[in-house]
């Protein structure tokens, strides 16, 4: 899971704990909008903070060992038409403007999240876990790993 620039703590913090529950490491790409000692981080990832495994980093690496899929609002892919293979990284952007053009197109996919037309986008923490869990449902379907 990687988090591009994210700017709310509580987001963050609620992605944390979803990313212990679910076994994944959480990539978050500097600058982020509030320090990692945050008392709204913590609160929303609860007990869950210090047992997340994590790093910072000042831009997406560049030695990821599969896909990096981007979701974006504007993406010409919808989640549903997403085949997730093992070792794919989920990249979100901030809650403000989500993720910078260049960001985006050196993606290896766009994804957007269905939902009814004129409508702007869903929240970040809801974003991560509604492609977690779909991403988890297939692999685990498809008896590639127990866990993403």
């Amino acid at each position: 899971m990687i988090l591009y620039e994210p700017l709310i703590p509580s987001n963050t913090g609620s992605i944390g704990r979803l990313c212990v529950n679910l076994g994944i490491k959480l990539h978050l790409i500097e600058p982020l909008g509030f320090s990692l000692s945050d008392s709204k981080l913590k609160r929303a990832g609860l007990d869950y903070w210090p047992r997340l495994d994590y790093e910072t980093h000042d831009s997406i690496p560049g030695n990821l060992n599969g896909r990096v899929i981007a979701f974006t609002t504007k993406g010409d892919t919808s989640l549903w038409d997403v085949n997730f293979q093992k070792n794919d990284f989920l990249l979100f952007g901030r809650e403000d403007i989500g993720l910078p053009e260049e960001v985006k197109q050196n993606s290896d996919l766009r994804v957007r999240i269905p939902m009814i037309p004129n409508e702007r986008s869903l929240n970040l923490a809801m974003s991560v876990s509604v492609a977690s869990y779909e991403a988890l449902r297939q692999l685990r379907k498809n008896a590639e790993l127990k866990h993403m």
